[in-house]
């Protein structure tokens, strides 16, 4: 499985680079009233990419045995964490439940920067916090 490793690292970082690209785009489509929103594939694709993306990430894990809750995974639990919080933000901010605009822009751009904690703590592997 160590053979593969380049290439599930990549496609994982793929998978980043498309849910970024498209929770901007959704988040735009949603705010001018686009129609795009309404197109099945916006609502499908999405779900499909971040499913590859948490697959790719455990594999990951498996490949290079970092694993979350240890001393040496202390970055991958906060990444974790990050990502359990941007998921939270994205329910906010493209959630069914009536919020205000000024709502769903705080969430929407809280999420955008808990995106770059977590790449800061996918590509440096170091705690922000510390905590053992």
């Amino acid at each position: 499985m160590a053979g593969c490793y380049g290439v599930i690292k990549h496609l994982h970082l793929l998978t980043v680079v498309v849910t970024i690209t498209l929770f901007i785009l959704r988040f735009v489509w949603l705010q001018s009233g686009s129609a795009m929103m309404s197109h099945r594939w916006v609502r499908i694709v999405p779900h499909i990419n971040d499913t590859l993306l948490f697959v790719t990430g455990v594999c990951l894990v498996m490949i290079t045995h970092f694993y979350p809750f240890t001393p040496q995974g202390n970055w991958l639990t906060e990444k974790l964490f990050g990502v359990i919080i941007y998921v939270a933000l994205g329910v906010v901010a493209f959630g069914r439940r009536p919020r205000e605009a000024k709502v769903r822009w705080i969430a929407f751009i809280v999420a955008l920067a808990m995106l770059g904690i977590i790449i800061k703590l996918a590509v440096t592997k170091l705690p922000l916090l510390g905590i053992v």
